[in-house]
């Protein structure tokens, strides 16, 4: 029997009847899965990730406890500045995946539709929409979010202040960087910032503010550290997990959690030994709930995904000095704004330095930026000579990701990295260092 479902199931036959009994079945649900990670966590799985899980799961569900102290963001939204009022980050994604844990995102997108939502709009914001105006997710505080990336972030967040009241603040972060565009941002965090003390009553400390920076900075480095080790070592981990990490290196990025977390990894993957899998690097999100992935790629000994571009999507030390100028460059020279060009040159180079045997990029319905460039991505790994996989399907919705055929294209692209790799392994060593 499948439990989530089963409990989910309970869940989708309230949210009609009575929202705030569904919500609070949510919120059990999360508890009791923090628990279960606490004291019944997967033995095969590494002591940092069993770590994430507990905590990423715990805080979610605190979170939604106290909408107070709840901010609805985007992924990539200045989330060290909310710390430092004592709030919480929440992403529309985050939160849509927790609730398709529950098997529930069928419901929520058709409720979405419903109110006249477009079926080409990614279904993690249909999901997310859902659920706020079904009622069963509580009204945050403020929600922010930024221009750059999905252009369905904005409406997303407009949405929910016209439907839910939830006030919206929108960072316009320019596509290109320089002194006038970085001060640009930083004229919009003060009025953030303004915002955040005037909702919580308290002012921003500028030496907390530096110190979250600081714990950021050294957090990038023990991932770094990890990240290069990891294209050599073994480190099981799970697709539901690897989506999971964007709670720590994006949403509680500067925490001190965060800093033990990747601390954690850099150390445990030396207790690890060297292994021979074929690596992954995977661009854009990684499709949890598809079976013949989770089959391949959940504790996976032939294959694995040893990186992907999310958790590189800024690696540059940022200036505790000057924090706020920090935050805008770190937004604008993201390799996700801007020209898609910005995004192909940071991949081309990840991929020279960790040498994967292959890169996979997931088209997930609605997501226009990832499709609109794959071709481009193509051509980028072409000039490498690095095997490229496209799978098209759905992030979240099961009912639109093929699972069959998804199958049969990955398991013909191992088959072509096995090839390749036995044909490489024929190579005399002076002829591949001709190659290279």
């Amino acid at each position: 029997m499948n439990i989530a479902k089963t409990y989910g199931d309970m869940v989708r036959r309230e949210i009609w009847k009575n929202s705030a009994r569904a919500g609070k079945l949510i919120r059990t649900g999360l508890h009791l899965e923090g628990f279960r990670c606490r004291h019944l966590a997967d033995r095969r799985l590494p002591a940092a990730y069993r770590f994430l899980n507990e905590k990423g799961i715990t805080l979610v569900a605190d979170a939604l406890d106290h909408p107070e102290r709840l901010v609805w963001t985007n992924i990539f939204a200045p989330v060290e500045i909310m710390q430092c009022f004592g709030l919480t980050c929440v992403s529309m994604e985050n939160l849509s995946s927790y609730l398709s844990g529950f098997w529930l995102e069928d419901t929520l997108i058709d409720a979405a539709e419903a109110e006249g939502l477009s079926s080409t709009l990614c279904s993690y914001h249909r999901n997310f929409i859902g659920a706020l105006d079904s009622g069963i997710a509580p009204d945050a505080l403020l929600s922010v979010t930024t221009s750059m990336v999905c252009d369905g972030n904005i409406n997303t967040f407009r949405h929910i202040e016209r439907t839910r009241g939830t006030p919206c603040f929108v960072l316009d972060i320019p596509a290109e960087y320089s002194a006038e565009a970085e001060g640009y941002v930083v004229a919009q965090l003060r009025e953030l910032i303004a915002l955040l003390e005037e909702k919580t009553g308290r002012k921003l400390d500028p030496e907390e503010l530096r110190e979250t920076i600081r714990r950021e900075n050294r957090s990038k480095e023990h991932f770094l550290s990890y990240q290069k080790k990891r294209m050599t070592h073994s480190f099981p981990n799970t697709l539901t997990l690897i989506v999971f990490q964007l709670l720590a290196t994006h949403l509680n990025i500067g925490t001190e959690w965060v800093e033990q977390y990747c601390r954690m990894m850099d150390e445990e993957i030396d207790q690890y030994p060297l292994s021979d899998e074929l690596r992954l690097f995977w661009l854009h999100i990684e499709p949890y709930m598809v079976p013949s992935l989770k089959e391949y790629l959940n504790f996976g000994r032939e294959v694995t995904i040893a990186g992907g571009d999310f958790d590189l999507d800024y690696i540059e030390p940022m200036d505790a000095d000057h924090p706020l100028e920090a935050l805008a460059r770190k937004m604008i020279c993201n390799i996700y704004n801007g020209d898609f060009t910005r995004k192909t040159e940071a991949v081309k180079q990840y991929v020279r330095t960790l040498r994967p045997d292959g890169v996979v990029q997931f088209c997930t319905w609605g997501c226009r930026q990832s499709a609109g460039g794959v071709g481009l991505m193509r051509q980028a790994m072409r000039e490498l000579d690095v095997p490229m996989l496209v799978l098209d399907g759905d992030g979240i919705d099961r009912r639109n990701c093929p699972d069959g055929q998804i199958r049969t294209r990955f398991e013909a692209f191992l088959e072509i990295l096995r090839k390749r790799r036995q044909e490489m392994a024929e190579i005399p060593d002076h002829e591949e260092r001709n190659r290279e």
